[in-house]
């Protein structure tokens, strides 16, 4: 007979050493320096007991915070359908622990009301997010993106309604321009649901948040959340002597191997030189250059295997970056 065994945490994931915390903004509420996404590596593609073996290590290594989205799979959904299944049957007794996220607005069903940050596309999408996940609440919802189409009131009065609704804790902003998260920003401050934090695509390769969304962060108080921190597998050492057939490029779309230039492979090269001077990854050092900026709040990492996870955190205790580092660096990317 086959028996189930029973996850049990750790009872040192909190002890002093194995996570850092970092307030997110004037709130009350801390984030783990590095949190667990779902974007990829968790969907009904991936196999459940890796999957499990992911989230179980991230928890019983002090990461309390799980972001995930509607869209996350492949296929759509899956990602958060994986994440309610190994919630159900093992962390239910630590939903209080947890800071459990997820986002409406990219594209997610068919027709005209499954794409954009419309009030129905968000209130539906939180409603369908729960039930995959099994969960009465979020702690954080997110609208995904700003559509350009929808009008900023609509989808600010559909996050505030979301809040009064129970539904979530807190909502969040992600991959807003900036002069359009400004006044949605005021919109949710003028109706007492004060947004919690922002989530951004950042790393040493993609710098958009230094162009104004850090500035409006530490003004309005806001937590920030990065995304990406090794660019989908750039910013690490596996693209230095060409594409491997088992990579995230070897296997996606012509645009992510399109970005690996001979310029970019060099430039991963110096970097990588630098990474070792300093005693660690590629991948390690990416990540510790994301954490080094005080506005960041959590990173968020999406590794393949526990491998990877135990690597990534070992970013947690770098040494800090010197001036001479720092500069090496913008000089190599510039």
């Amino acid at each position: 007979m086959n028996y189930q065994k029973i996850y049990v945490a750790n009872p040192s994931r909190y002890a002093e050493g194995m996570m850092k915390y970092r307030r997110c903004g004037a709130s009350g509420i801390v984030l783990p320096e590095m949190s667990l996404g779902f974007w990829w590596n968790f969907g009904g593609v991936n196999v459940n007991e890796e999957s499990l073996a992911k989230m179980t290590y991230a928890f019983d290594h002090g990461i309390t915070c799980f972001d995930l989205a509607n869209n996350y799979g492949p296929p759509y959904g899956s990602a958060e359908e994986t994440f309610g299944r190994m919630y159900a049957q093992n962390f239910q007794a630590h939903r209080h622990e947890m800071i459990i996220t997820t986002k409406a607005g990219y594209e997610m069903w068919e027709g005209p009301y499954g794409n954009g940050s419309s009030r129905k596309m968000l209130i539906t999408s939180l409603d369908e997010s729960l039930r995959r996940m099994s969960l009465d609440y979020v702690d954080i919802f997110y609208s995904h993106r700003y559509d350009g189409i929808t009008p900023i009131e609509e989808t600010m009065q559909a996050l505030v309604d979301i809040v009064r609704s129970g539904k979530a804790l807190y909502v969040g902003l992600s991959n807003y321009p900036v002069e359009v998260l400004r006044p949605a920003i005021e919109y949710l401050e003028a109706r007492d649901v004060k947004p919690l934090i922002y989530q951004g695509k950042y790393n040493m390769l993609t710098r958009l948040p230094e162009e104004g969304h850090f500035d409006l962060m530490q003004e309005k108080k806001m937590g920030f959340t990065a995304f990406s921190p090794v660019n989908q597998g750039l910013l690490t050492g596996k693209y230095l002597n060409g594409i491997p057939a088992d990579s995230r490029a070897g296997s996606a779309s012509d645009l992510l191997k399109s970005l690996i230039t001979p310029e970019l492979v060099e430039k991963l090269r110096r970097l990588n030189d630098l990474a070792s001077q300093r005693g660690e990854s590629l991948a390690q050092m990416a990540t510790a250059w994301v954490l080094r900026r005080p506005e960041v709040t959590s990173v968020i990492i999406g590794p393949r295997t526990v491998a990877q996870m135990a690597d990534s955190l070992k970013a947690l205790t770098s040494a800090p970056f010197t001036q001479e580092e720092q500069a090496l660096i913008n000089q190599i990317l510039g």
